[in-house]
């Protein structure tokens, strides 16, 4: 099987421009970035609430 060559790669994008329009590719982006940065800021939030519960079992 092996590795994918650009011509593999071009076709792949055609058929997904294809089936999913030229306006529907960015927003499906953009959703997909939306949601990357939701989780990174959901992890910062663990990571602090974690944090201040490491400091209260101090006190």
């Amino acid at each position: 099987m092996g590795s994918f060559s650009a011509w593999h790669w071009a076709i792949v994008l055609v058929v997904i421009l294809i089936f999913f329009g030229r306006g529907k590719v960015p927003e499906l982006m953009g959703d997909v970035a939306q949601g990357i940065r939701a989780f990174k800021r959901d992890l910062r939030d663990d990571q602090r609430t974690d944090g201040e519960l490491d400091q209260q079992d101090k006190l």
